[in-house]
Parts: C-alpha cells; structure tokens; sequence
C-alpha cells in the first residue's frame, strides 16, 4: 500500500524532539508529526501526548520530493470522532425547489478559503520547514570534524 496525502495509517513512534515526533509507518517509511499537529491543545511537552513505542494512527499531510514525510495525529482524530456524530442525510429536493442563493460548489471545485486560513496554513508550513531546517542544522553543527587541525 503506497502512502497517498490525505490517508489515515498507524505507525509507531520512534523518537520524540522538541519540534515533533517521528512515526515509523507500514513499508519502513518514516514520518515527522509536526508539535502543532499532535493535539487540538496547546502542547508544550510532546512527551505528556505520546511516548516513545506508542502506536498512533496519522493522516498523511504531505510528502515532499525529496522524501520528508509531514503528519498529522490530530487531523487523524478529528476524522474518526466526526465519522459517527454525522446524522443521516435528509432526503434530496428535486432540482427546481433547491434554493438558489448560495450554489453549492460543483464536483472538481473548491470552495474558496478565506485570507486568514491561507495566511495560517503559510505559516504552520513555515513553521515545519524552519523546524526541520534546525534540526537538520544541529545535528550537522553537532557532528565531530574530522581531518581538521586547529
């Protein structure tokens, strides 16, 4: 089963950084679920959420080219707890008593975003890539150098 953005899978996490925490997914892939995605709540120790070999099911937000593989644990959850609260549909109108006010979206459109959720979804992705530019920064800075004499 390959990962497809939107899909909801269960992984098991491996380690725990101030920025995330990463999930190993089916097919030996892993995954970072970014400390913005792991609770509606304010989250300041990801540790108080989930703890190292914990399984948790994910939804895939993004795979970028080069591989990195973005997360969500709260998005996963929103979708199981809205599932059963959905009430059953209401019989459809025949077209010419539909009211015409505000048309419906038609399939393949998308309704338009507001500015605010755009700016928000701009900076929650900054945010990450940031994040992730950091670590990858320490863990170079960190790095023992060798062959260097001083």
């Amino acid at each position: 089963m390959a990962l497809e953005i939107g899909s909801v899978v269960e992984g098991k996490v491996t380690s725990i950084a101030k920025f995330g925490a990463f999930v190993l997914l089916p097919e030996g892939k892993s995954g970072l679920v970014h400390i913005s995605e792991i609770a509606n709540a304010y989250v300041s120790d990801i540790a108080e959420f989930v703890q190292v070999g914990q399984s948790v099911k994910v939804r895939v937000l993004n795979i970028s080219e080069d591989g990195k593989i973005n997360l969500s644990i709260k998005r996963a959850e929103e979708q199981n707890a809205a599932a059963p609260a959905r009430a059953p549909r209401a019989p459809r109108r025949p077209e010419n008593e539909r009211p015409r006010e505000n048309p419906a979206p038609r399939t393949g459109e998308v309704a338009p975003r507001s500015e605010n959720q755009e700016f928000e979804d701009k900076l929650k992705k900054f945010m990450q890539e940031s994040d992730s530019r950091i670590a990858d920064n320490r863990l170079y800075a960190d790095r023992p150098r060798r062959g260097r004499k001083h």
